[in-house]
């Protein structure tokens, strides 16, 4: 099953839902057209209906009834409720893809309460500038085809890799929180150079340049990032000076701990409430 053709909901269309069909858009995986999109907000569908043309369904049983691949975009916190709307639309005839933080595909199957193609996937918010790194978790039931769907799908808005279920949190953790985390690491970055005595503007450039060229550069030549430290630390310089100063502060622990804690804070999401 190729996308070509096919009608794509968004099912609540945040952030992430607008990333991805910018994406699909500009890359031409689809048409405009063969979009769809429901959401609370109507001021919100309004603006996605000006910028990208897309289709807006009256309410979330419209869009599940005529979309062939239904993307469920919503909060953790409320797909219960949303599924309880849905649920007697949904049938095999449909691929649905959950893109909810912390929510198992058994928690979804339990609440549609029937047979559905299903798969999970955890995408993140550089999706908006065709840079994101998207999880899709193996799945059963599928139908021949369903998987290169999901990765055609997401692979228009960065890179995908496929792993089991279980490590579905850890990503969540990782990539799915980490543009949060490399965030605070620029504005640090910048206020840095504002406290040596650069201006704001030009200290956000070269904050936000560095760390995006920093990442390309492992990306493209397949460094490992120690190699690129070493690279750029001369004996007695000014990196390692600096590389001294981030381990007195626990970096390496406190990143490792960030990642843990929005693990963590995944699964219980995905339990709902106590």
């Amino acid at each position: 099953m190729s996308v070509k053709g096919k009608r794509i909901g968004f099912l609540g269309c945040g952030n992430m839902g607008e990333a991805l069909v910018k994406g699909l858009v500009e890359a031409s995986v689809v048409s405009a057209g063969a979009l769809m999109a429901s959401d609370t907000r109507s001021d919100r569908l309004g603006d996605l209906d000006r910028r990208y043309g897309v289709r807006i369904a009256k309410d979330n049983v419209e869009l599940a009834r005529e979309c062939d691949v239904v993307v469920l975009a919503v909060k953790p916190q409320i797909m219960a409720a949303v599924l309880t709307e849905v649920a007697p639309t949904l049938s095999r005839r449909q691929l649905v893809i959950s893109i909810a933080a912390g929510v198992a595909t058994a928690t979804i199957r339990k609440e549609v309460g029937k047979d559905i193609r299903l798969i999970r996937v955890m995408p993140n918010t550089p999706a908006l500038v065709l840079e994101g790194a998207t999880a899709i978790a193996k799945a059963k039931g599928l139908e021949d085809g369903d998987l290169e769907t999901a990765q055609e799908i997401f692979g228009a808005v960065g890179k995908v890799v496929v792993l089991d279920e279980e490590l579905m949190d850890a990503v969540t953790g990782l990539s799915g929180s980490g543009p949060a985390y490399v965030a605070v690491v620029i504005e640090s970055l910048a206020d840095g150079g504002v406290k040596m005595g650069l201006d704001r503007v030009t200290a956000m450039t070269l904050a936000t340049q560095t760390v995006l060229g920093a990442a390309k550069l492992l990306l493209e030549t397949g460094l490992h990032p120690g190699s690129l430290k070493d690279m750029v630390s001369s004996p007695g310089g000014t990196s390692i000076a600096g590389i001294a100063a981030l381990e007195e502060g626990g970096i390496r622990t406190t990143f490792i701990t960030a990642v843990e804690r929005a693990t963590q804070r995944s699964r219980e999401l995905g339990r709902g409430p106590a």
